[in-house]
């Protein structure tokens, strides 16, 4: 009897002991991120059956084990990687912002200080100091536009960098959670949970979820499979894949993720990924900075063609006067313009296709960028689809027939084979902001003359005037080979709304070489206006109301230095909208932005995604906290209760030992009764 209460006693002080060890070891890792609170489970030891029945034999201790809930573990984890996300492209798209700058250091400030420029061009046409003043503002505009994509390009280059650190830390953790599940799966084999060993994972799996979002998959043997979003394997076992970084397929200059399984490596798509920083980076890489590229591309080239392409229709001063032809003001470097990219995964070499872009008119350039691949509804045929898509409808592309699409045009021929899962990039634009350039040093170069001027007879009886003389394509006849050109009123339209009009252009011996009947002007519209033929290369802007048998006359320019024609038309660009106009139907443009307003316009779009990633991240940074929160109310230690437990448990224990100090009583008075 005596030798069953001992054990009783002793059971009891063991299975107390063990409870204070575990409270103690749950106050030591209080501190510790990521420690779930253990406990150790007791199990009544099995009755010893007498005559008189089952008595008992005391307390087992049958383990320790974590308190944790799996859901919640997961959940923060998940949260924790779309906090991650949010914040890496918070973060970038609040130094995107920077780029954009507003007031005298912006590009916005340039373009308006740049058409000042020409405004006191027009004042003083042959004035030195004013035509040098348009060159230096023509120069900052430039030099603003390369600065602004050197940013970008940097921005890319600190993307590029950062995942680099981050799939070396996927990789250095996703190693280290397979050695863990081997550690685990070994001790395992003692038939006990090494608790501490399964915080550790836990720990190294909500790391990772810091980078890239995962999901887990518990074995038998007690190791793990960690997955990816999109279900790629990182972990398996004791095994442990790689992330590696690798070059767009397209674009060089980005970056993708692929995963090496064994001696193959296969590009991941950016939704495989969910949340982590990795998600982020790739995210604002692909979407925020294209966008930022495009739309400063877009506005570089607009400003570029429109620029150039009204200066090179005026007179410049370069000795003589009014006889050289005039010469771009600004340029776009040959490395930036307009790109094409096979994808590196093609199957056909440059020999099997032949694919060329043109840019036939910048005002309808789209910030966009053009992905040419297989129409996978219609075997054979190929399609052209905007990038990043917009909700426009793609266009069929015929192999050998040129495509025109938003002020392009795209000569694709298949000369071999090119398969079906070829895919094309074209990137009209998007370099273009980091090479724009002046092109023009001489201030006489400066084409401020209009080759044209225009006049009404004295004999006029109506009430009409010359407004302006805007030229808008290469006259057809020179100005040395015309004397004049008239503009007749034969009388009022049919809907006695507007006049008709001829015209008839006249070379240097007066002989009729060119000229239209019937045409037709209406009140607050240009001459000539669509579908009327164009006269010579120019549009008259006109007030009053004529009579019939007025006209107008119109002559080459005889002293450049004192016209100011086309400095005029130059600032009157200023007010245009030549930023991503739309064809319609019969072909006239509609829609688009001036300059200014297409600057302010990419300007807000980069504000908005910046304010919307904050909010998105301060969202899901007090998810990703309620989320751990919550893990803790469940896993952490309590250091109150714990304290509690200790008191518990340490009376446990001295109960334990005065029943132990019974048993020997009892044993001892039983050995004196017994005479031993």
């Amino acid at each position: 009897m005596g030798t069953a209460l001992i054990s009783i006693g002793v059971r009891a002080m063991a299975a107390s002991y063990a409870s204070i060890q575990t409270t103690a070891h749950n106050i030591a890792n209080a501190g510790v991120e990521g420690y779930s609170r253990q406990e150790t489970l007791l199990a009544t030891s099995q009755g010893q059956f007498t005559g008189a029945g089952f008595f008992g034999r005391g307390v087992d201790v049958a383990g320790v084990v974590r308190t944790r809930d799996a859901f919640l573990t997961r959940e923060a984890a998940t949260a924790k990687a779309l906090a991650a996300k949010d914040a890496v492209r918070a973060t970038y798209l609040d130094q995107l912002q920077s780029v954009f700058r507003t007031g005298e250091q912006g590009i916005g400030y340039a373009i308006s200080r740049f058409f000042a420029a020409t405004s006191d061009l027009a004042s003083q046409p042959a004035d030195a100091a004013t035509r040098q003043v348009v060159l230096a503002r023509a120069q900052d505009l430039a030099l603003l536009f390369q600065g602004a994509g050197t940013q970008l390009a940097q921005l890319q280059a600190g993307v590029t960098q950062e995942l680099q650190v981050s799939v070396q830390t996927v990789n250095g953790i996703a190693a280290s959670i397979a050695r863990v599940n081997n550690d685990i799966a070994a001790a395992r084999g003692l038939g006990q949970e090494p608790n501490d060993l399964l915080d550790q994972r836990d720990r190294l799996i909500s790391q990772l979820s810091e980078h890239v979002q995962v999901s887990t998959l518990p074995a038998e043997d007690g190791t793990v499979g960690v997955f990816m979003a999109g279900g790629e394997r990182l972990v398996l076992g004791t095994v442990a894949e790689k992330l590696t970084l690798v070059p767009d397929a397209f674009d060089s200059s980005r970056s993708a993720i692929a995963l090496s399984e064994g001696a193959t490596t296969r590009r991941l798509a950016t939704d495989a990924l969910g949340g982590g920083r990795i998600a982020g980076l790739l995210q604002f890489q692909n979407t925020d900075i294209v966008a930022a590229q495009l739309q400063l591309g877009q506005l570089a080239y607009g400003i570029t063609d429109a620029v150039n392409k009204q200066q090179m229709l005026g007179m410049n001063l370069l000795p003589p006067a009014g006889t050289v032809a005039s010469s771009a003001l600004f340029g776009i470097e040959e490395s930036a313009k307009g790109k094409v990219y096979a994808a590196s995964t093609n199957q056909s070499t440059s020999a099997d296709y032949q694919l060329e872009m043109r840019v036939v008119d910048a005002s309808q350039l789209q910030a966009s960028e053009y992905e040419l691949r297989a129409d996978p509804s219609i075997p054979g045929n190929w399609i052209v689809r905007r990038v990043p898509a917009d909700g426009s409808a793609p266009v069929a592309i015929v192999p050998g027939v040129t495509l025109a699409i938003d002020g392009l045009e795209i000569d694709f021929d298949i000369l071999g084979t090119v398969a079906d899962t070829d895919r094309f990039l074209l990137a009209p634009v998007t370099r273009a902001a980091i090479g724009m350039t002046t092109a023009l040093s001489d201030p006489l170069g400066l084409a401020a003359a209009s080759p044209f001027v225009a006049d009404t007879p004295a004999a006029n009886t109506g009430s009409l005037a010359v407004q302006a003389l805007r030229m808008v394509d290469t006259p057809t006849h020179a100005p040395a080979n015309v004397s004049n050109i008239a503009i007749t009123f034969t009388g009022p339209d049919a809907s006695g709304q507007g006049m008709l009009y001829d015209t008839a252009v006249y070379d240097d011996l007066g002989n009729l070489v060119g000229g239209s009947s019937g045409n037709t002007w209406m009140p607050g519209g240009t001459i000539p206006a669509p579908p009327d033929p164009d006269i010579n290369g120019f549009t008259l802007t006109v007030t009053g109301v004529p009579a019939a048998g007025d006209a107008i006359r119109i002559e080459p320019t005889t002293y450049p230095a004192q016209n100011n024609g086309n400095a005029l038309a130059l600032n009157g660009l200023g007010s245009l909208n030549l930023i991503g106009l739309s064809a319609t139907p019969t072909g006239a443009p509609s829609g688009g932005f001036s300059f200014n307003n297409a600057f302010i316009a990419a300007l807000a779009d980069i504000g908005v995604r910046a304010q919307g990633a904050e909010a998105a991240a301060a969202i899901s940074a007090a998810r990703a906290d309620q989320a751990e929160q919550a893990r803790v109310d469940k896993s952490g230690v309590n250091l109150d209760e714990e304290a509690a437990r200790l008191i518990q448990f340490q009376q446990s224990y001295q109960a334990a030992a005065k029943v132990l100090q019974i048993a020997q009583s009892v044993f001892s008075e039983l050995l004196k009764i017994t005479g031993g």
